[in-house]
């Protein structure tokens, strides 16, 4: 585990331009270094990208070959921003703008508006939601609430790929997009929406761009003003730049090239915003002459999540997946990944609530630990799960810490404080001081019971006084005044404490952050890959979020899923297929079957097989025990049943074993249905291998046990008058029947439909 210390929050300046490159690696020094033409630096996941980058900057400023006010680095959120001023200010570089693109944009369109366009701009508009309802309502077309989010999410892209709305409906076929409404109703609420802005006077974010875009290339004496101003820019996640975003950077550089661009093509996850990967991929081919440095070396991760990392990109495709960066962990050997299958949801979430609190009750920090999925709506039954176990949690994405109202009353609080201890006989410590103050507002020693808004306050100051604590063990002779103005960097960069609690985010939401234990839960199909992904871009698209959920983790990480929503449900899901040849006991998707199997060997056809250890196919333990050898895996290892399958099968030996006069397991025995339902065999070998299926068996009954896997009706009962075989592997195990045997087996593919169906509602 790699706890945050005193220096690393709070480290001393280095003392030289030399200093600055102390500690970096051969590819981090070149990057840092490369300060004059085109460079491109294809930075895998956990590589110290954030590092290269601002060392580099920070190393021009102080070797005296860039002035700080003469860059603009530019990220994609406000808190990536903050880092980037933060980190450039312990290394010295104070004074270098580090902003996104439309925070930037929006400060030049301020400035330069009473010159360029005359009067007073506009009021932004900072939820368009609104007024796109409103379009709707106007244009007679009413949206329910999924479609308004989804309807302005489509103005937004059109906005940002530059398609006006008479242009929406060729431009929304020509790249498939999976529109919500006709689009031409889209069109027509898009045209009414531009409208309202218009006759409003408002702009929004969008707009922003735009109209600074506009500015740019119709005014030369402003766009000279703005390049005379910055002559070297920097662009994290370049992966994630917009058509729009990357004509406002070419109208920056006005032909120069004095450009780094930093990005990972594997870590594209924002398609449906307009970002696109093209411009990073495409970047030699832009500037022949560019310095490319590949950043692979993982520090963040074990080998054991690196290794999932590599072999989920291994089974990608496209075109991102033709760069991928094979990575190579810098860390010791940690556990491996952990696979868990839950019957349901709740079942589910308190797995994960029991596995953290183990962590935390062996000395994991809750700050260190993150449950991650796909949307939103997930996180209420985690929610729920952590408050039971005691486990105190923070929602990723809602309010900013420093907007909280504890934390602002807290700020002016130990700002008078600070005004008021000027009193040179006062022996107090900072902490002291600072838990003095906040103890009046509701901070103690211990935390409240439970959860809710008494233990959200208390987790806000919570996290002040850890700071100060910190600040204080790296400043010996700071006073509350300077913790005071540490604050106040830190409000403006919003470089936010951390706040001791388990972190519930969306996959999209933990994009550039990183713990020691990840939870990445509800990998079902049609959960993720979510349902409304349709062709491969969007599949890929899917994959890669996976991928960026995998490689937040340091240490430890858990994936999971459940069968059924609710308790009761049949478990119709199935679990992602972008875990199919990774999780223990799976098989890569397309490739199952082939070469008998994996790992299987071929053998000739005559006699017997001879059978050697027979290894339990999910955590590889040698089996004994008659049933767990017919299932292939020991009873409390995770399944992999498909449910379908296994019912098909059933009603199939039911009829067998009537025409056969004989009872159901001289035909397969219920365990060695439950393995063919779990292996799903593609072919004779891969048949073959499941224990239960003889040489004669196969012969007898494999046409038919194929072709129901393959979900074809059966050929046939050819056979069935021979008598059931009398081998060895054909009676009933020990114990073979119990718990499989009860109720009648007619129906029950009928009822798994149902209840499969109630479960995805």
């Amino acid at each position: 585990m790699t706890a945050t210390t005193h220096e690393s929050l709070f480290p001393a300046v280095p003392d030289s331009a030399d200093a600055v490159l102390e500690g970096l690696d051969p590819e981090q020094r070149a990057v840092a270094t490369a300060l004059r033409g085109p460079v491109c630096v294809l930075a895998g996941a956990g590589t110290g990208k954030t590092r290269a980058i601002t060392h580099r900057i920070a190393y021009g400023v102080r070797a005296g070959m860039l002035q700080p006010a003469s860059v603009l680095a530019v990220t994609f959120t406000a808190r990536a921003a903050g880092e980037m001023r933060g980190r450039l200010r312990q290394l010295g570089a104070g004074g270098v703008q580090a902003r996104t693109f439309h925070s930037a944009a929006l400060r030049q369109l301020q400035y330069f508006w009473p010159r360029a366009i005359g009067g007073e701009m506009p009021r932004l508009l900072e939820r368009k939601v609104q007024l796109v309802a409103e379009a709707g309502a106007r244009s007679r077309i009413r949206l329910d609430r999924n479609e308004l989010r989804d309807v302005t999410g489509e103005i937004e892209w059109c906005k940002v790929t530059q398609t006006v709305p008479e242009d929406y409906p060729a431009v929304a076929a020509k790249t498939g997009r999976d529109v919500p409404r006709d689009p031409a109703e889209i069109a027509r609420i898009y045209t009414t929406y531009e409208q309202l802005k218009r006759d409003r006077g408002v702009i929004d974010f969008e707009d922003v761009l735009l109209l600074t875009v506009g500015v740019l290339q119709d005014r030369p004496d402003v766009a000279d003003t703005v390049r005379s101003q910055y002559q070297h820019f920097v662009v994290d996640e370049y992966q994630d730049v917009s058509p729009l975003q990357q004509r406002l950077l070419e109208l920056w550089l006005g032909g120069r090239d004095d450009l780094c661009v930093v990005g990972d093509a594997s870590q594209t996850i924002y398609s449906f915003t307009g970002a696109t990967p093209d411009f990073l991929l495409g970047f030699r081919a832009r500037y022949p002459s560019a310095t490319v440095v590949k950043l692979v070396r993982d520090y963040r991760s074990t080998p054991q999540v690196v290794g999932l990392a590599n072999g989920l990109l291994a089974q990608a495709r496209g075109q991102a997946a033709a760069h991928r960066l094979e990575l190579v962990s810098q860390r010791e050997s940690g556990p491996e990944p952990a696979y868990a299958e839950y019957a349901d949801e709740p079942a589910e979430a308190e797995g994960a609530a029991r596995r953290i609190r183990q962590l935390i009750d062996s000395g994991v920090r809750p700050s260190e630990i993150a449950v991650l999925y796909r949307i939103n709506a997930q996180s209420e039954v985690y929610e729920q799960a952590l408050a039971d176990a005691g486990v105190p949690y923070q929602l990723r994405g809602a309010e900013r810490f420093f907007e909280r109202p504890e934390v602002r009353e807290a700020g002016l609080l130990l700002r008078g404080a600070a005004r008021a201890s000027a009193d040179p006989e006062d022996t107090a410590t900072v902490p002291e001081q600072v838990r003095a103050v906040l103890s009046s507002r509701g901070w103690a020693s211990e935390p409240p019971a439970g959860s809710g808004a008494v233990r959200d306050r208390w987790e806000s100051l919570a996290a002040l006084v850890r700071l100060s604590e910190d600040f204080a063990a790296a400043r010996a002779d700071a006073t509350l005044g300077d913790f005071v103005a540490e604050l106040d960097e830190r409000a403006n960069a919003q470089h936010a404490p951390t706040v001791e609690g388990v972190t519930l985010a969306s996959l999209h939401a933990a994009k550039g952050l990183e713990w020691d234990a990840v939870f990445v839960v509800g990998l079902t199909e049609g959960t993720l890959p979510i349902t409304f992904a349709k062709t491969d871009e969007q599949i890929e698209e899917e994959r890669r979020l996976l991928y960026v959920g995998v490689t937040r983790a340091r240490l430890h990480l858990g994936l999971s899923w459940a069968l059924s929503r609710s308790p009761g449900g049949r478990g119709g899901r199935r679990p992602s297929r972008f875990l199919d040849g990774l999780r223990p006991g799976s098989a890569p998707r397309g490739a199952r079957g082939a070469g008998g199997g994996a790992g299987g060997v071929e053998r000739g056809s005559g006699g017997r097989r001879k059978r050697g250890p027979v290894l339990c196919r999910v955590c590889g333990r040698t089996l004994s025990d008659a049933g767990e050898i017919k299932l292939m895996r020991c009873e409390d290892c995770p399944s992999d049943l498909d449910e379908a399958l296994y019912d098909r099968l059933r009603v199939w030996r039911t009829a067998q074993a009537k025409a056969l006069g004989q009872p159901a397991y001289c035909v397969f025995t219920d365990k060695t249905l439950l393995a063919i339902a779990e292996v799903r065999p593609e072919g004779a070998a891969e048949l073959s291998s499941i224990p239960g299926v003889g040489a004669r068996k196969l012969d007898r009954f494999g046409p038919d046990v194929l072709a129901l896997c393959a979900g074809l009706e059966p050929g046939g009962e050819d056979g069935a008058e021979d008598g059931p075989d009398d081998g060895p592997d054909d009676g009933p195990e020990d114990g073979a029947e119990e718990g499989f045997a009860d109720g009648p087996e007619e129906g029950s593919a009928e009822d798994l439909k149902s209840s499969a169906e109630e479960a995805d509602k």
